[in-house]
């Protein structure tokens, strides 16, 4: 299955957001885009166009959920269709992917994790084993971890590995003992991070 490989923190630096945990602390440290000299200042060294601002702020939000451009095109085609705001529809779907609500409900520390646990097959969607990390989760669905990756030192240390989040989206029910969610309604654009501008990525895909 293809998948971006390249560094997350070279990413969030080019970006200039932190697309995974650990690169808060990398984004404080150096600030800059990558390379060196005044051209990897880019475009936030200076005034940015508007579709400079559109392209980067699509390619932020790509990067955070860990989709291809082609998989990322798609689901904006497929929200411009859906009735609403473009926008939040595109949000909507990202945060209903397995991967994301697997690291929503605290099971995994970062997206990237959370793809892993899925693409090895760790859970059972609605007592059915799944491992596609993009398969869309609706109310009424329930993801259970497998009794037998249950035995895994991975889960038996989960509150090392992965602390519960301090606040789990209300979208979710989470029993953190045994492993399971359950998704009780749809996600709203709240649910998303905030410091997203959807806007923009409508504006990119509708040139």
């Amino acid at each position: 299955m293809a998948r971006d490989r390249s560094s997350i923190v070279k990413q969030s630096r080019r970006e200039g957001y932190a697309l995974h945990p650990k690169a808060h602390k990398a984004l404080v440290k150096r600030s800059s885009m990558p390379g060196q000299g005044p051209q990897s200042r880019g475009p936030r060294g200076g005034k940015a166009s508007q579709y400079s601002l559109q392209l980067r702020e699509k390619q932020k939000v790509k990067r955070l959920y860990g989709l291809l451009e082609k998989q990322f095109s798609n689901l904006m085609k497929e929200a411009s269709k859906r009735d609403g705001q473009s926008g939040h529809n595109l949000l909507q779907f990202l945060e209903q992917r397995a991967d994301n609500v697997v690291y929503r409900a605290g099971f995994a520390p970062s997206r990237r994790a959370a793809r892993q646990l899925m693409t090895h097959g760790h859970f059972l969607l609605n007592d059915s084993r799944v491992d596609i990390p993009s398969i869309r989760l609706k109310p009424g669905d329930t993801l259970t971890v497998r009794v037998k990756s249950s035995q895994s030192e991975y889960f038996k240390k989960l509150d090392d590995v992965s602390p519960a989040p301090s606040e789990t989206p209300g979208w979710l029910k989470v029993d953190r003992k045994k492993i399971t969610l359950s998704v009780t309604a749809v996600p709203v654009r709240e649910d998303a991070e905030l410091d997203i501008n959807e806007q923009l990525i409508v504006e990119y895909y509708s040139r």
